[in-house]
């Protein structure tokens, strides 16, 4: 289930370009050095990968909770159901419902926090500027943490994130480069291409939770622990 991490993370940077562009075209990187540019780049994508990282690190703690305690085959059907709801109900119906209202103060400090790092082009603000965008509020985030929270283990979670971060670093990294002054409008038709992904890999999720005994995609229940403990070697 590892390879969807991936996956998930190169078609959701789709949406990523619409929601994140405008702060990656802002980055105060130095365009007339080209090494510096690059390593510039790499260590606003670290951020982000970092910031992906811890948060499924916290959710893999939530699965492995689920895990010990006798339902994980049970987690991964509602992943499953919860990914598929998610790419079937309307944005605006969704947008609605104010999921980080609870933590609004915490989101307030890190976007105030992120304005603050435009001042300067350090390496360390550059870093931050990628760990604070990594943190603020998404959609397609959300969906790749119940991923991670199905994993069952601490560690297989936060791996589960960093693919997800590396398959979101292609395009974004072409934002930088290519796109200072586009609208976006051109990848409209591409985006129509993520609930179906975000329905795929539910689905993918759901057979792991039936435990039909097919090798990599739905091991037995019996399977599943052992298989959890072989991925953590």
């Amino acid at each position: 289930m590892l390879y969807s991490a991936l996956i998930f993370g190169f078609i959701s940077s789709l949406h990523c370009v619409g929601m994140c562009g405008p702060i990656a075209m802002m980055l105060p990187i130095d365009q007339n050095n080209s090494f510096k540019k690059w390593s510039q780049i790499a260590t606003y994508q670290l951020g982000r990968v970092v910031a992906y990282a811890s948060l499924g690190l916290l959710f893999g703690v939530l699965g492995t909770g689920f895990f010990f305690a006798g339902f994980q085959q049970q987690l991964s059907i509602l992943v499953g159901v919860l990914m598929i709801l998610i790419a079937i109900i309307p944005e605006k119906k969704l947008a609605q419902y104010n999921f980080s209202k609870p933590i609004y103060k915490l989101i307030s400090t890190v976007k105030t926090q992120l304005g603050l790092q435009f001042k300067n082009k350090s390496y360390k603000s550059l870093f931050l500027i990628g760990l604070f965008n990594g943190y603020l509020p998404c959609g397609m985030v959300y969906v790749a943490l119940f991923g991670a929270m199905a994993m069952n283990h601490i560690f297989l979670g936060s791996f589960y994130m960093i693919l997800f971060g590396l398959g979101t670093i292609p395009l974004m990294t072409v934002v930088v480069n290519l796109f200072k002054s586009t609208s976006f409008t051109f990848y409209t038709k591409f985006q129509k291409a993520i609930p179906i992904v975000i329905i795929f890999i539910g689905i993918l999720f759901i057979v792991r939770g039936f435990g039909l005994n097919i090798p990599y995609v739905s091991p037995s229940s019996m399977n599943l622990h052992i298989q959890s403990e072989v991925n953590c070697h």
